[in-house]
């Protein structure tokens, strides 16, 4: 049988449960997914940083890192035509393209230093997201924007100020709105004498940021908590409750990533409770191991419950980007793997009776519910993700990977 054969079978295997499988393609197709740029060059950046800090770590050797701009949107290029569906880029404000004898530090970055990536994005119909860079920087050794040196602090709060005019450029070029999403590594290793002093400088320092004009319809700003990190395990001055409190106040993004959180908390039973009170909510989805070890997105159920609630709440609310970063594999694979498992999350959530299963719950019908969920699980779901990549033009099933292979001979193992 073709998979258009297949296709067409399975889809009256969901008819029978009340599941509109062509309804199912047709809204996956629409639902955009921000590919974070640094998994492809193990969160270097341009500006000739020898080593990460802020609690970051990209373990692993495996060859092929992009080390410029040129080779980094070549592989972005190969790792998209793998991906179904249309999609956008998130980018780092160390991603910055200097020409010769321009590099300036990143208190004085300007639109300009990313004219190239503007050029990329329109070429191939892509929107943009942007994040400034708190870490890897010999001002960010102790503390950002929440240090006690004045002078630290106003570097990075124009550092922010500076972001925000980029994210605004990015915006109106690409006529797509802009995701802004500020995380910082502040915090200390041991137990701290202070817990408010830090969060109220933070809190000063978000406040000058966001008092430069900027179009709301454009710049979506959101703020990232962390639990912990490397070098700050006992206090994180950007909390979650710091962040949820600060977004709800000044009416900004509140951004969930589920490797900033202890390892019980669900960022699924999170997303209905955000949605209740503020119209949109951004997530990073990750796989942390043990800790937020920021491992390659897999098909497994904390990311196919993160999906069903960006289904059943409404995917137009939720902005949607990846994050991880694993130099110890194929880093092309690891893109490829990672968005179209996320998509493959998305469509099992929007090949669910959601109407059945509601109901069923309403009811209090808990044995049936339990029933259907678990028999769902087996339904031939593997034959309409092989139906939608075939109709966007990509290849299915593990054929994929046989480019990634070639791309690597080809091109990536002659990169010293």
């Amino acid at each position: 049988m073709t998979i258009k054969e297949r296709y067409e079978s399975v889809k009256e295997i969901y008819k029978r449960v009340g599941v509109d499988t062509d309804a199912a393609i047709e809204t996956l197709k629409q639902i955009p997914i921000s590919m974070h740029c640094w998994q492809g060059d193990d969160v270097s950046g341009f500006e000739g940083a020898s080593s990460l800090s802020g609690g970051i770590q990209a373990t692993g050797t495996y060859p092929g890192k992009a080390r410029n701009p040129e080779e980094l949107m070549t592989d972005i290029d190969k790792a998209l035509s793998l991906i179904p569906g249309g999609h956008r880029i998130n980018l780092h404000a160390s991603y910055a393209i200097f020409g010769e004898n321009e590099q300036v530090d990143r208190d004085k970055l300007e639109p300009k230093h990313f004219k190239k990536w503007v050029e990329f994005a329109k070429e191939r119909k892509l929107g943009i997201d942007f994040n400034p860079t708190y870490f890897s920087h010999t001002k960010a050794s102790n503390a950002t924007l929440s240090s006690e040196d004045e002078e630290i602090r106003s570097f990075w709060i124009e550092h922010g100020k500076c972001c925000l005019r980029i994210a605004e450029y990015f915006a109106t070029e690409l006529h797509t709105p802009c995701t802004l999403n500020i995380w910082i590594p502040d915090g200390f290793k041991d137990i701290p004498a202070d817990r408010m002093a830090p969060r109220a400088r933070l809190k000063d320092s978000l406040d000058q940021i966001l008092s430069i004009p900027y179009d709301k319809s454009k710049v979506y700003v959101a703020v990232e908590s962390k639990v912990f990190g490397i070098g700050v395990e006992s206090y994180t001055v950007g909390s979650h409750e710091f962040y949820m409190n600060y977004a709800a106040k000044k009416d900004l993004l509140c951004l969930l990533d589920n490797g900033h959180y202890h390892t019980t908390e669900s960022v699924a039973d999170k997303i209905s409770s955000m949605l209740l009170f503020s119209d949109k909510v951004a997530l990073h989805v990750t796989r942390s191991v043990r800790w937020d070890s920021d491992h390659v997105v897999l098909f497994d159920e904390e990311t196919k419950e993160i999906a069903k609630e960006i289904i059943r709440n409404g995917s137009d609310r939720v902005i949607l980007a990846l994050d991880f970063f694993d130099a110890s594999i194929n880093r092309i694979s690891a893109w490829v793997v990672g968005m179209r498992n996320m998509q493959k999350a998305l469509l099992n959530a929007l090949l669910l009776p959601e109407e059945k299963l509601t109901e069923l719950q309403n009811t209090r019908k808990f044995t049936e519910l339990m029933m259907l969920q678990e028999e769902l699980k087996l339904y031939p779901i593997g034959d309409v993700w092989n139906y939608f990549c075939e109709i966007n033009g990509v290849l299915q099933k593990e054929d994929w990977f046989k480019e990634v292979k070639k791309y690597e001979k080809e091109v990536l193992s002659k990169r010293n």
